[in-house]
């Protein structure tokens, strides 16, 4: 039985994905995937596969670690075709992402940007980014009262050190030109998290959706 769908339906969803993206609409993207999975999962033995499926389903799972939804990453790899997970350069981009995630590979992910298999995948890649480096300055500031700027720079991936003048600048750090030294903003003893402290919580997390996963 063929079902009798414009055949252009999809494509204009697809197109509209992806042209979400590269406006950096996210709100966007994740309505024309929501109808996308239509097409991609309760009509796929009725329509021929689309060359963008793969690019769109790795985006929405790169998506998916942008929010820390975990679990929901986990169903969606289970809906994949197996072989996908291992030969696809779509699906294995956002594969390793998360293992390097959990890993706490930092520098991994971010050369993964260079590596992305579409130009639209930077875009989720600068936002897991944005995260990271958000809990290294965390880090930083527990750790050190100052820091070299050459050496914040390199610890925090800014490829410039006027990239990260504007991000100290965001976090209230001061930044003496003259010595080239970051000095961190101080803090009072009863607000400073222990990094180790975060590091059990989010392991906790992570385990409790593995769980509901399994």
């Amino acid at each position: 039985m063929v079902i009798d769908i414009p055949p252009t339906a999809g494509d204009i969803l697809e197109m509209g994905a992806l042209w979400s993206i590269r406006t950096k609409d996210v709100p966007s993207f994740d309505r024309y995937f929501s109808q996308l999975e239509t097409f991609y999962v309760d009509y796929a033995s009725y329509l021929p596969p689309s060359t963008r499926q793969y690019c769109l389903q790795g985006l929405n799972l790169i998506r998916l670690l942008t929010q820390n939804r975990i679990a929901d990453f986990h169903t969606k790899l289970e809906s994949l075709p197996a072989d996908a997970l291992h030969e696809n350069i779509y699906i294995k981009h956002p594969v390793n992402l998360e293992r390097w995630l959990m890993e706490g590979s930092y520098s991994k992910v971010w050369v993964a940007r260079e590596e992305a298999p579409a130009e639209e995948y930077k875009f989720f890649v600068d936002s897991l980014m944005g995260t990271i480096r958000n809990e290294i300055a965390s880090c930083e500031e527990a750790a050190y009262e100052s820091l070299p700027i050459r050496d914040a720079a390199a610890l925090l991936f800014f490829p410039s050190q006027s990239d990260l003048i504007r991000f100290a600048q965001q976090r209230g750090w001061q930044v003496n030109p003259s010595t080239e030294m970051i000095i961190f903003a101080k803090k009072g003893e009863e607000n400073v998290e222990i990094p180790k402290q975060k590091m059990i919580v989010a392991a906790l997390q992570y385990a409790r959706e593995l769980e509901q996963i399994v």
